[in-house]
Parts: C-alpha cells; sequence; structure tokens
C-alpha cells in the first residue's frame, strides 16, 4: 500500500533528518527523526513517501499536491499543515480554506486522508497557540461530513503531558525530538485503512 505523508518541518523530520525532497534522492541525516520512518518500521509492507519541506506554508504545501501526491496514486495520504502560516502571522481561516482545498482533492481522486493536527513549538505566543487549536478544533470537526476521513491528534502525541503547547521533547525548541516523531507515528498508523 502507497501512502503519501504531505507536510511542512514535522513531516519532513526536522532538524535531525532532512527529507528525500529536500535532500534527493533518499534524504540526509537521522531518519528515525521523521514520522514516516517510524510508519514504515511498524507496517514494512507500506510503502510511505516523506514529503515534508521544512519551512512551507499551507499554500506552498497546497501547491506540490499533484506532483507529490496525485503523481503517486497513493490509498492513503497524511496532511499536516499550517504551523508556519501561524508562525507568520497568517489567520486560521488561511490555512482552514488551503486544508479544505486539499481535503477535496483528496477526496475526488479517491484517496482516503489522516489529517493531523498542527503540533506545538515551545515558543508561541498566547495568540499563535490560539490559532493553532483554532485550525485543530476545526480539523476535529470534519470526519463528521467527510467519507474516508481520519484525525491523528499529532500534537496531543507530541506535546509534554499536562501541557498542550509545549513539547515534550526538542532538540531546538520548534520540533519534536525522535521520540516526539515516533509517538506521531503511533497515532497515525491506526487509522491507515487496510
Amino acid at each position: 500500500m502507497t501512502i503519501v505523508c504531505l507536510g511542512d518541518s514535522t513531516t519532513a523530520g526536522t532538524p535531525l533528518f532532512k527529507s528525500p525532497i529536500e535532500a534527493p534522492p533518499n534524504g540526509e541525516g537521522d531518519e528515525r527523526s521523521s514520522f514516516p520512518y517510524w510508519l514504515h518500521q511498524a507496517h514494512p509492507d507500506w510503502q510511505v513517501f516523506n514529503c515534508g519541506v521544512n519551512g512551507e506554508r499551507s499554500d506552498q504545501i497546497a501547491a506540490r499536491f499533484d506532483r507529490d501526491v496525485l503523481a503517486r496514486r497513493p490509498a492513503v495520504v497524511v496532511i499536516i499543515a499550517g504551523v508556519n502560516d501561524v508562525y507568520q502571522g497568517r489567520p486560521a481561516a488561511h490555512v482552514i480554506s488551503q486544508l479544505t482545498t486539499m481535503y477535496d482533492r483528496a477526496a475526488a481522486a479517491g484517496i482516503a486522508v489522516v489529517a493531523g493536527t498542527i503540533v506545538p513549538y515551545n515558543t508561541a505566543t498566547p495568540d499563535q497557540n490560539a490559532r493553532m487549536h483554532t485550525i485543530n478544533d476545526w480539523i476535529k470537526k470534519q470526519p463528521a461530513t467527510r467519507q474516508r476521513f481520519q484525525v491523528a491528534d499529532t500534537r496531543a502525541a507530541a506535546a509534554s503531558d499536562g501541557n498542550p503547547d509545549r513539547l515534550a521533547g526538542s532538540p531546538d525548541g520548534l520540533h519534536p525530538d525522535i521520540d516526539g516523531y515516533h509517538a506521531m507515528a503511533r497515532v497515525i498508523a491506526p487509522l491507515i485503512p487496510a
């Protein structure tokens, strides 16, 4: 089964790993620092593509949808996007619009969606956290109106116990550590339809 993981740094595996898009052909660094690696470890029969690019906003990720998702004809796409939009001051509505486009395009192509929630970063301001929560709350409501659509609470998976706005562990304060990426994979994998 082919699975495309589409997103930003928290899909690519920043800061310890560069995705195959960032460092062709196979990526560079410690591949354990990415949830797509752990998905493949849990299910070696899956073909898992890491299509994360550090620093990209939701509109930039959406612009790669044809090349990185549709061209591979996957059974499932895992989509996590929006943290860089929030970081750069864009409103929640901008991210929701881009996510809607990607979710709709996947549905039109018959691709099941696993939507991840935006993962925290430790330097986020109260306003930035509020926008991330607005987007994540919207994501969590989508299964009520969408077919073949699951939500993985990747924010909760990577967050510290008792504080949803801080990472449990991080090499740079901005991205999960290896354990955090592994935890993200553990909440995503059970949602991949067989």
